[in-house]
Order: C-alpha cells, then structure tokens, then sequence
C-alpha cells in the first residue's frame, strides 16, 4: 500500500545530539581517547588577554582544521557548511543543533595571521599522533593508499621499501591553493602570498 509521507519538518522534537551520534563513529573514538586541551597552553601567548573581541575557542578552530583533514574537506568554506549539517561534527566540536558556527573567514585569517611563522601546526599534529601511539591505537607505522587500482608491470621479487612522509605544511600550502581557486571562482582576487 502507498502512504504519503507525513512531514515532520515544522514539528517540535526534543532530542540529545549525543543520541545522534552512532556509537562506532571515528570522532566518537577519537574524542575518547585523544585530549586536545593542551592546544590552549600551546597556543595561550598568541592571543591577547585583555584586549579585543573574545575569541573563538583555538581547541574549536584546530578541531575544525582536524575534521577537515581528517575528512579530506580541500575548502575553510566547504568546511563550515560540512559542519553546519554534520550532526557528528557539530557535536565533535561540542556545539548544538543551533549554535552558530564560526565563519570560514575566521579560520583563515587565525591560519594567515595569528599562526603565521610558526609551527603551531606541526606541533599539535605531532602531539595528537603520540597520543595515539600511546594509546595504542597507532603503531607509528602508517600506510596511507587509495583506492585507485592500476595493474602494475612490476617484479613481485624486486622491491624496495621507502618511507615517505608528509607535513601538515603540505597541507595547508594545497589549502591555500584551493582556497585561491575558490576565491577566483566566486569572483574575488587571489590571496596574496605572505612574505616570510
């Protein structure tokens, strides 16, 4: 039998986000076992303690950062509206179904200005991966693959094996090249790049 659909959008509900959230989801696993708190301290000498506008919560914005590494989002613009529908993301960074969310414009200009010449980055990444490796849920051997599969004309009995590593620099050099294509693409003028 066909039935219509009764549309629930215009009604009421009462719901936890914590219930929203399946059980085996990764930032699930990764909130319980990893502690970002150490971020403040990290980052504590950058910010100004009694002037300005209060700031975004920096745990917040490199969680953000995390979320859109981890998720492979290439846009701070992309980003936000991802975080904005993601009910896991929204509850991850530890806002409501109705907290606004911060601008892109916020994480770049923290990312361009506040945490310009130094190595804020590496040193979270760093810290975030020994974490993992202390709780064992790393080996600190990581292979990372895709899934594209190429017949290789290739001796199965030669071979060498290398390690390659990559930086979080690498990183945000292909987001800031993505954030240019994005600018030109709604009409605006490249960023310009920083002098070191």
């Amino acid at each position: 039998m066909l039935r219509e659909s009764n549309s629930a959008q215009q009604g009421l509900e009462v719901v936890y986000i914590e219930n929203l959230v399946p059980q085996d989801h990764i930032l699930r696993k990764i909130d319980k076992y990893i502690d970002f708190s150490f971020i403040r301290d990290l980052v504590k000498d950058l910010y100004c303690a009694d002037n300005g506008r209060p700031a975004v919560d920096p745990i917040v914005l490199f969680k953000m950062l995390f979320i859109g590494y981890l998720f492979g989002i290439r846009s701070e613009r992309q980003l936000v509206k991802e975080i904005e529908v993601n009910i896991a993301y929204r509850w991850f960074l530890g806002f409501s179904l109705t907290d606004k969310i911060p601008s892109h414009s916020t994480i770049s200009q923290n990312r361009i200005t506040r945490f310009k010449d130094t190595n804020i980055y590496q040193e979270i990444f760093d810290n975030i991966v020994f974490q993992a490796i202390n709780k064992k849920l790393v080996d600190g051997k990581i292979l990372y693959t895709d899934s594209t599969h190429l017949k290789a004309n290739a001796n199965k009995h030669k071979y060498t094996k290398e390690e390659v590593s990559q930086s979080t620099k690498d990183y945000f050099e292909e987001l800031e090249k993505d954030i240019n294509e994005d600018r030109i693409a709604h009409g605006k003028k490249p960023l310009k790049k920083k002098k070191k």
